[in-house]
């Protein structure tokens, strides 16, 4: 198989999607690799570290789509990709379909196979290749939340840590997964008083038992939302429902409870965004405030730190491309119910239920279509 890695022209996205190693890992499976000119430059790989893996530089996007029967992006196919993705072609991204309904419909005229990184699932329900970004992310988040609280940027002026004789400050971390779990541990190294809210009393037992004495694990509740946001210093959103819009769990009405200069870190924005008052950010202007709460909605956060989400995502998804390019999509996903729960858009049909239900639009079960229906 020829397979494409796309240079990535989102805003301030700085993220490869393979490193030269992975590289090498495809050539050993007998696939061709293009690679288009300076892609990996910001990850720290330079054009020739590809072309010793055996890879051959390509100078435009153009020919890596004409060449290429899967193109490999980080982030997804923003609209002057649109028309160069062919029928048939495999696209092989992140694409949080469910909060871009444009995307979704300009996918569903390529005809093209759109297998999202984000909905792969294992049998236990986690996400291997969202999980990577969500460390990344989780920990940036307490860090950027930190330096948000700082007065010039806005923020009430509190040292996440406090000092001697002084209160630390309190991060309430909503939902208790990879990004919350990785919030937790920078915000409890930092010294802060941190609450962490999950659903799940199973998850809750686990947190408890792992976190230290400054972590406190609660039943999340609108109540104790309520309760907690009128103390906290940071918020922090890691809600995930895979593949689906994001739930809004602070509505506006509620900022008027919080302390002015406050902080919101929203980072399931990608999926929408848990507050109803975000919306994407980037990273080179990353913050704005409303009713004088400080918001950070930046939807790429890893893209800052690419020297290290690169060499993760790739040591994620190289398993998954390497089996997609030697099997074909379609049996890669008859043998691997992984792969299969990647299907987001197939040849015009919408395979992924909660991408279909959130426009409204004709679901396909991707059962179907591997079965020739």
């Amino acid at each position: 198989m020829i397979v494409g890695i796309l240079k990535e022209i989102k805003a301030e996205e700085n993220r490869v999607c393979m490193t030269p190693s992975g590289v090498e890992v495809m050539k050993a499976n007998g696939h061709t690799i293009l690679v288009e000119k300076a892609a990996g430059g910001q990850s720290g790989f330079e054009d020739e570290d590809y072309i010793e893996a055996g890879a051959e530089i390509i100078h435009t996007p153009e020919q890596i789509f004409e060449q290429s029967d899967m193109v490999m992006h980080v982030k997804e196919p923003l609209p002057s990709e649109y028309d160069l993705i062919q029928e048939d072609q495999i696209v092989f991204t992140y694409l949080h379909l469910a909060a871009e309904e444009k995307l979704t419909h300009a996918l569903i005229e390529t005809r093209s196979i759109c297998i999202a990184y984000e909905t792969i699932q294992k049998e236990d329900g986690t996400l291997p290749l969202l999980t990577p970004m969500s460390e990344v992310a989780g920990r940036m988040a307490t860090q950027q939340g930190a330096k948000y609280l700082e007065m010039a940027h806005g923020g009430h002026g509190v040292l996440l840590g406090g000092v001697p004789g002084v209160d630390p400050g309190t991060v309430v971390i909503i939902g208790g997964g990879v990004v919350g779990i990785n919030a937790a541990k920078m915000a409890c190294g930092l010294g802060a008083k941190v609450y962490i809210l999950d659903l799940s009393l199973d998850r809750l037992r686990y947190l408890s038992d792992v976190m230290p004495a400054n972590c406190f694990c609660l039943y999340s509740s609108p109540a104790t939302l309520r309760n907690l946001i009128t103390r906290a210093d940071v918020v922090i959103g890691a809600v995930l429902v895979p593949g689906a819009v994001a739930p809004k769990l602070i509505p506006r009405d509620m900022l008027k409870t919080m302390k002015p200069g406050a902080v919101l870190v929203d980072v399931a924005i990608d999926q929408g965004g848990c507050f109803e008052t975000s919306k994407a950010t980037t990273h080179a202007d990353p913050i704005y405030e409303v009713d004088g709460i400080v918001h950070y909605c930046v939807a790429n956060m890893p893209g800052a730190l690419p020297k290290t989400s690169t060499i993760a995502l790739t040591n994620a998804t190289l398993p998954y491309a390497v089996e997609i390019a030697n099997k074909g999509w379609k049996k890669a996903m008859m043998e691997n119910p992984e792969i299969k729960l990647g299907a987001n858009v197939i040849r015009g049909k919408v395979t992924y239920k909660a991408v279909a239900d959130a426009f409204g639009l004709d679901y396909t079960p991707i059962d179907d279509i591997l079965a020739g229906v």
